[in-house]
């Protein structure tokens, strides 16, 4: 059963998850840390003008910039500049929407209460995941394309902890597998208008997602010069994200986000890799309305 009646607080989140935007690397964006972190720095009282209408309707629009590794294990990083924009109506969604942990999603809540948000999107991916020519290493590789996404997604939160659990696959046939989340985080606001968040992740990969990614083939070998190897399904990546969005007017926030992750697993023995540590940051800005 959907619930579509919300108490103001409920409220609250469900505005402000649809309107927030991102800044990291990861699944539905493809760079381990982007789209989670999308999660992590969407606080939903951020992102929730004070004394808004009752309208079901809800939209934002902004832009971030992001610096992140060129590819899953690169030593080298890349910057990218990204616009936001997000539209709700009840609990349909397009946009970026940081529950889906994606730039670019279409999907619904299947439930929500006060502290439950459950619900389904096909997402796209927005930055190209890796490309040939990003580095010297990739030659001979191929590109890793663009694909779209089935994704389930769960959060829950009591009082100041959030829990995100995901699960998305791969449904345009691009060899990009499936991979699960899991990101606790907990909340502390210093002032009103400030609100901090921090916490782990991890991520676990299929066999197909490590084998695109790490894996070598005998003609990607032949190509590059690199050894042949094999990666198998597993945990892939552990983090800790630390962020934090201020409210400067009551409709424009600002924020900034940073993301420590650790390789694991078979990306860590892959020839492609050159670091299993990545650092990925950036800063955004929205307007609600």
């Amino acid at each position: 059963m959907i619930v579509d009646v919300l108490n103001p607080r409920m409220t609250r989140v469900l505005a402000g998850s649809a309107l927030s935007l991102f800044s990291l690397a990861a699944m539905a964006d493809d760079t381990l840390g982007l789209s989670e972190s999308l999660f992590s720095i969407g606080s939903p009282e951020v992102n929730q003008a004070p004394g808004a209408n009752t309208s079901p309707w809800r939209f934002a629009v902004g832009a971030g910039v992001v610096n992140m590794p060129k590819f899953p294990g690169a030593s080298g990083t890349k910057w990218e500049g990204v616009p936001v924009v997000s539209a709700s109506y009840d609990r349909f969604f397009i946009g970026s929407n940081p529950d889906a942990a994606s730039l670019l999603s279409l999907g619904a809540y299947l439930y929500r209460d006060s502290n439950w948000r459950i619900g389904a999107a096909v997402t796209y991916d927005f930055i190209q995941p890796r490309s040939e020519s990003d580095d010297s290493r990739l030659r001979g590789l191929g590109d890793v394309k663009r694909t779209a996404h089935a994704e389930l997604f769960g959060i829950y939160t009591y009082e100041f902890i959030s829990a995100r659990a995901s699960v998305l696959t791969d449904i345009a046939g691009n060899d990009r597998g499936t991979v699960a989340t899991f990101d606790l985080l907990g909340k502390y606001q210093p002032i009103p208008a400030l609100t901090l968040t921090a916490g782990p992740g991890l991520t676990w990969a299929s066999s197909k997602y490590n084998e695109t990614y790490f894996g070598v083939t005998s003609e990607q070998s032949a190509r590059s010069g690199l050894p042949t190897y094999s990666a198998g399904s597993g945990l892939n990546q552990l983090r800790f994200s630390v962020n934090g969005a201020y409210r400067i007017t009551p409709r424009v926030n600002v924020g900034a986000s940073v993301s420590f992750a650790w390789l694991r697993g078979d990306a860590t023995d892959s020839p492609i890799t050159e670091k299993t540590s990545q650092i990925t940051y950036g800063l955004f800005f929205n307007y609600l309305f």
